[in-house]
């Protein structure tokens, strides 16, 4: 995906680097070809660096668009590689504002960019994003790096703000699991606490340069409370992390096993608070209410803490 660092892929850099030159066939109104901006970064992405660009027009398109009806004021994009979705975002957002933490590609998306950045359109911000404070956002229209696509999506959903990710498809599967099912994790629990969250498209290896090794998949995520109350977010989210990392054994086992990750100080005083039922069952069969129940019996019986 793009945005992360790729320097054994680089390209020399062509004199001038603006919009106008003859690789860029461009007329007023078109999109940039995505093509022609790498051809102008002097870069060609590095599968051994996480570092594919997204190179199908007509998909960048459709995730531009799939943001229709959110408040696109002021849309965060993680991850602006050579530019080519922040160049369709541009087209229907009102402001952008991109990460991007390879330097060499921040400072070629200033110059390409150079009217928007003055018209007050666009800022590019250097640095990780798992690292640097997140600006205010919107909604978030994103092609995120495989490797980070976890930590990221953890720090954008409790933002609360809708957000459209593409993602490795198999992570996006999991992320939108359904109980009971083998996809079925921390992942899916925390998505769905803070969202609703759809799978919106399916998108090959060849849409990307160079082309990953799996297919990718585009997920829509739209804020929404949680249909339960929880005694504290960061409880919730640690207890049902900590179980899952033993999701083969009983609940009662898992409880036991990972106050360190819990924070419950009493598990035998929890344990005894809960029915036998929930005990006996794995962590991969209880819905997401029935966690919120759990996590609420490990604050009052075992002084859970974040």
């Amino acid at each position: 995906m793009s945005g992360r660092d790729g320097a054994d892929g680089s390209e020399p850099r062509k004199e001038g680097g603006s919009s106008t030159d003859t690789d860029d066939e461009r007329h007023d109104g078109e999109p940039r070809d995505p093509r022609a901006l790498r051809r102008r970064a002097g870069v060609r992405g590095d599968a051994r660096q996480d570092q594919h660009f997204l190179s199908d027009e007509r998909v960048l398109g459709r995730l531009a668009g799939y943001a229709q009806g959110f408040d696109r004021s002021q849309v965060l994009e993680v991850g602006a590689g050579t530019g080519a979705l922040t160049d369709h975002l541009l087209r229907t957002c009102e402001s952008v504002t991109a990460i991007e933490r390879d330097t060499r590609l921040v400072e070629f998306l200033r110059e390409e960019f150079c009217a928007e950045r003055e018209a007050g359109r666009l800022e590019v911000i250097a640095g990780d994003v798992l690292s640097i404070p997140l600006p205010a956002f919107s909604a978030s229209v994103s092609n995120l790096p495989y490797g980070i696509s976890s930590e990221v999506l953890f720090r954008l959903l409790p933002r609360k703000r809708p957000l459209v990710l593409t993602l490795q498809r198999e992570f996006a599967e999991r992320m939108t699991a359904a109980p009971d099912t083998a996809e079925y994790g921390r992942l899916a629990v925390t998505a769905g606490h803070y969202a609703d969250a759809e799978i919106l498209e399916v998108i090959p290896p060849e849409a990307f340069s160079p082309p990953p090794a799996v297919e990718s998949a585009v997920v829509r995520t739209v804020p929404r409370k949680p249909a339960y109350e929880v005694p504290d977010d960061q409880v919730f989210l640690d207890f049902v992390t900590a179980v899952f990392t033993q999701r083969r054994k009983t609940m009662r086992n898992a409880i036991r096993n990972t106050t360190h990750i819990s924070g419950i100080d009493s598990p035998e005083s929890v344990l005894d608070a809960i029915d036998e039922d929930v005990l006996s069952a794995r962590a991969g069969t209880l819905e997401p209410t029935q966690f919120a129940e759990l996590a609420t019996i490990a604050t009052r019986e075992g002084n859970a803490e974040p």
